[in-house]
């Protein structure tokens, strides 16, 4: 006969396990062999018994270590106890969701912080709810927490980044992300990381764009827009022969082109804008003048970068793997055309400095995306400004005075206690 285990809190009903309980005394501390023991002599003084508390159950084992005189393994045991089975969030609009910790990670990156320091910080706050008993607390409390933790935990300037992003996000303003690069220097794929960490859905590119306007327009009308970024100006009627500088042809050649694409990706930012929606365009064609052309008199926040890659053969190497993952790519033609697509990268970053835009060599995925990310926070520095008060506590004058004296672990028993009617 199974003894079946009642969570009366969850009202759910459930057969005892001595695997179960046996993880459970791990986790706690106690070396594998006294914690299966444990869950057996448990088990044995459950056989005539059909059914028990979670709580009743939990006394039960915390006796059986009491007595075996492990005080640390016994306060570890006790502690999931007292703590809810899981935290609720309440937004600005009253909607309770479920604590994500891979949500507040994401969260901590998005203000500029490496994913293991983003990872760990969450962890401790978590913890440190858990361990105080909070079963619900309202995002501004958590927002709050959050930052009084990465001031003393972190540092001042982890904790201003965070209070900017916080900020962006509680203003509902739409961001334009711009990502220009030559073929090979992983637009698509920074695009792709900032957008999960950004929850941004909508990524635009301007091959994609100039793909649709190839089959609006025919080669014969338009042959410029049908060759590639990096050979453009041998379908342009060029003058002067062969004495003229071949880097100044490529770029010309790409800046006829980009001229035809930048009506499609006005009007894609503009749409954005329309339905105050983040969004981020990537793409060769991404060229500084297209800030210019942004919509005015409008709430969105643009911040524009450019990728490179800074050493011939690497992107060299970039282009042979495009032909190994996807053959439809071409390599083979891209590594003929090499020194025309070195040379409008050369021309790109010349007018990225010419424009005061960013230039962020591509070398290592992760550390790119850490740039970039700290860039865009640069540009919404520019914007917001508000104090932590301002943002989370309101006119709660009893939290705003605590926390100037306390520890930011000494303000969440507060949170609890302010949440209780």
């Amino acid at each position: 006969m199974k003894t079946i285990v009642v969570n009366e809190r969850e009202n759910e009903r459930a057969p005892f396990l001595r695997g179960i309980l046996t993880r459970s005394l791990l986790d706690a501390g106690l070396a594998f062999e006294d914690a299966f023991e444990l869950a057996s002599t448990v088990r044995d003084q459950l056989a005539d018994i059909p059914e028990i508390t979670s709580e009743e159950l939990h006394q039960r084992v915390s006796r059986l270590l009491q007595d075996e005189g492990d005080e640390e393994v016994l306060e570890q045991y006790r502690l999931p106890a007292v703590a809810p089975s899981r935290i609720l969030v309440i937004n600005l609009s009253d909607e309770e969701s479920a604590f994500s910790r891979g949500r507040h990670a994401r969260h901590l990156q998005s203000s500029g912080m490496r994913a293991e320091k983003a990872e760990q910080t969450t962890a401790l706050i978590y913890d440190q709810l858990i361990a105080t008993g909070i079963s619900s607390i309202t995002s501004c409390e958590l927002g709050y927490l959050t930052y009084l933790c990465l001031q003393q935990e972190v540092g001042k300037k982890a904790a201003k980044r965070y209070l900017v992003w916080s900020e962006f996000q509680r203003s509902s303003r739409p961001l334009a992300l711009l990502i220009c690069g030559t073929v090979g220097t992983g637009k698509s794929t920074i695009a792709t990381e900032i957008a999960h960490l950004f929850e941004i859905t909508r990524i635009q590119s301007t091959d994609m764009l100039r793909e649709v306007m190839r089959m609006m327009v025919s080669k014969r009308l338009l042959p410029v827009l049908h060759a590639s970024s990096f050979n453009a100006w041998k379908a342009l009627p060029v003058q002067g022969g062969n004495d003229r500088d071949r880097d100044q042809l490529i770029a010309e050649g790409y800046r006829s082109q980009f001229e035809l694409l930048a009506v499609p990706c006005e009007a894609v930012l503009q749409r954005a804008v329309e339905e105050c929606v983040p969004i981020i365009l990537e793409g060769v064609h991404v060229h500084p003048d297209l800030l210019a052309r942004a919509p005015k008199d409008s709430d969105v926040i643009t911040a524009h970068i450019t990728l490179a890659v800074l050493k011939s053969k690497e992107l060299k190497s970039r282009l042979r793997g495009r032909g190994v993952e996807v053959p439809q790519r071409r390599a083979k033609r891209y590594l003929n055309n090499f020194d025309s697509i070195w040379s409008l990268q050369s021309f790109l970053l010349s007018e990225a400095d010419r424009c005061d835009v960013p230039i962020i060599p591509n070398g290592d995925k992760e550390k790119t995306v850490l740039q970039t990310i700290q860039q865009v926070n640069v540009e919404l520095a520019r914007h917001f400004t508000g104090t932590p008060e301002q943002i989370f506590v309101g006119n709660d004058p009893e939290l705003k005075e605590r926390a100037e004296t306390s520890s930011w672990r000494e303000i969440a028993p507060l949170l609890r206690d302010l949440s209780r009617p």
